[in-house]
């Protein structure tokens, strides 16, 4: 059990230490950066298992106690979602062996791309609130690189708006952080979630507030979340889908933790809050995407629109609800990482990303097209797909607990959506190409090798839907693990008073 809490952070961290030797060579780096994302797949299915079966797993490391010593644990949700980074993982792993240029590869990326991967394990296995702050730095260094690297003017300028925010938010977390251990004096999650009822209502209502800013930076969120749309766009298209799947949902994963472990004395007021936030999010997100002609800059604003929904079951905050969030966190971290590799090979064929200047791909590229709807009918929430399996569980929870307005927004929210996929459709797949068509690429063995990542994270999207029954069954046990925390403070603390 030790080895499998443990494993999801080591596999990375040496498949990058074994990259950096490996510099300027870039097949060796390739080599590692497979390796690392398979071991890692492969690790995260094993703790997967081992905590479906034999329920919720904690390490003390270096043998000290809790809750003075380092606490990895993993509940049902962690497990969750370091499986689910790990698929993400090994897909843009492969997908780069196809697309990524050599000078990016020969100084770094693959290295990086496994630093990136440790950190966000790390976030999701961490049981103490200062190491979810240093799991976060370790992230936000790799992110960095990786959205500078290749020193284009356009990376350089989203690159500078992406760690200035996420600097601002890294400051307020430390603040939240010092504050916290000033009124609890300790930092263990479990721990804290035993002594934060002894702390004054208010201040820790205070506290709530200044982690909800600060990790709504991060998992970007209304009104904090337009750095995202100017940065996201900018870096390769595989660095694009590691963000897009990965960074944001462990913002929202923290704020899942904290709201429903640690902030939980006035849901009368929190949870409404979250609720409404939820609602914004999903609105200006995507309003943001129908106004796009681009199509990474379309994406990116959808994925601010889809954050929205994850809060929406936060908000609410019942067993329906939270298993919604979990399930919906799977599908939209599968349906966004496919849809920014679909355009990825649309742009080496096409040459470009603008809408206006796409067309054909129909006719010229079928498989694609193909590929292209079933995530993109996911996310606008198609049956039989898992969007509609996940978006149906959150409108339940909204009409259980009689929130029609956040309803409301849901649904129509859904119908933008799917009007701004069609919209791609229409322009990159379906009309005519606006000039005579060139030589596609799409028959060289390098595209080829580009669907095949795809592909996979396409098969698991219906696979999610067909198999809803059972899968939202280990969503339900995740959130009754959210909502009843007594297991995941037992496992961490033991008998400890």
């Amino acid at each position: 059990m030790r080895l499998l809490l443990i494993a999801p952070i080591l596999i990375p961290f040496f498949a990058a230490v074994a990259a950096l030797t490996a510099w300027r060579r870039r097949p060796l780096q390739r080599a590692f950066g497979i390796a690392g994302s398979v071991g890692l797949l492969l690790a995260a299915a094993g703790l997967f298992e081992s905590v479906r079966h034999h329920g919720i797993q904690s390490v003390q490391i270096g043998h000290w106690p809790a809750p003075f010593g380092i606490t990895l644990v993993a509940d049902l949700f962690s497990a969750v979602m370091v499986l689910t980074a790990g698929v993400v993982g090994a897909a843009v792993a492969f997908y780069s062996l196809g697309s990524l240029d050599p000078e990016r590869e020969s100084f770094g990326y693959h290295p990086l791309v496994q630093i990136l991967l440790m950190g966000v394990c790390g976030a999701f296995l961490t049981g103490d609130i200062f190491n979810l702050y240093v799991w976060f730095e370790v992230m936000l260094m790799a992110s960095f690189v990786l959205l500078a690297l290749g020193g284009e003017r356009a990376q350089m300028e989203g690159a500078l708006k992406y760690v200035t925010l996420n600097l601002i938010s890294s400051a307020l977390f430390l603040a939240a952080v010092g504050i916290l251990y000033g009124v609890a004096g300790t930092l263990n999650m479990a721990d804290l979630s035993r002594k934060l009822p002894e702390v004054p209502s208010g201040l820790v209502t205070t506290l709530a507030m200044l982690f909800l800013v600060a990790f709504g930076i991060k998992a970007a969120v209304f009104p904090l979340f337009f750095w995202l749309p100017a940065s996201y766009h900018v870096p390769p298209v595989t660095v694009t889908a590691l963000f897009s799947g990965l960074l944001t949902k462990v913002g929202v994963y923290a704020l899942i933790r904290i709201f429903t472990l640690l902030f939980v004395h006035d849901t009368g007021y929190t949870h409404p809050l979250l609720l409404a936030i939820a609602g914004m999010t999903m609105v200006t997100g995507v309003l943001g995407a129908v106004a796009q002609i681009d199509f990474r800059r379309l994406l990116s604003f959808h994925i601010v629109s889809q954050i929205g929904y994850l809060l929406m079951g936060l908000g609410l905050f019942t067993p329906l609800a939270l298993a919604g969030t979990v399930f919906f966190m799977v599908h939209v971290i599968f349906s966004k990482a496919a849809l920014f590799l679909v355009s990825g090979v649309v742009c080496r064929i096409a040459g470009t990303y603008d809408l206006k200047k796409l067309g054909g791909l129909y006719r010229t590229a079928p498989g694609l097209s193909l590929l292209f709807l079933i995530p993109a009918l996911s996310l606008a929430g198609m049956p039989p797909l898992s969007g509609f399996v996940a978006k149906l569980a959150l409108i339940e929870a909204g009409l259980a607990t009689a929130q029609y307005a956040v309803v409301a927004v849901a649904l129509g929210v859904s119908i933008l959506t799917l009007f701004s996929m069609m919209k791609i459709w229409t322009e990159a797949f379906w009309k005519n190409p606006p000039e005579p068509e060139r030589p596609r690429e799409e028959k060289s063995a390098a595209p080829r090798l580009l669907i095949a990542p795809i592909s996979a994270l396409a098969i698991l999207i219906i696979i999610l839907g067909l198999a809803a029954g059972p899968l939202m069954e280990i969503a339900a046990q995740a959130a009754e693990q959210l909502l009843h925390p007594e297991g995941y403070v037992e496992s961490v603390l033991g008998g400890i008073q």
